[in-house]
């Protein structure tokens, strides 16, 4: 099902919550640091557990203890609420 695809200062406004996520294109980016290779593994396993209950899914490139993180509605053809829902809950799971 698509959703609407948010206005340039919607996207603007909704990134100004998410500091560490960058406009790429029609999509928001994020890379992730983690201590190393094992403990970047158990991220995506928790970003998948999200992304299925959302049935929302990220595009996701792993590179040893980094994990990078792509998300747009493709249905779309752009970024909706449900991509800034997700990289809310994902910022989340990387909070103490």
């Amino acid at each position: 099902m698509a959703r609407e695809r948010l206005r340039p200062a919607e996207i603007e406004s909704r990134l100004g919550s998410l500091p560490a996520w960058r406009l790429a294109g029609d999509a928001i980016r994020r890379e992730c640091v983690l201590p190393d290779f094992r403990a970047a593994i158990d991220f995506v396993g928790r970003v998948a557990d999200l992304a299925e209950a959302a049935d929302h899914h990220p595009d996701i490139d792993v590179r040893y203890d980094r994990v990078t993180l792509t998300l747009s509605t493709h249905s779309s053809g752009g970024l909706t609420a449900l991509d800034f829902d997700l990289a809310t809950r994902i910022d989340g799971v990387l909070r103490p």
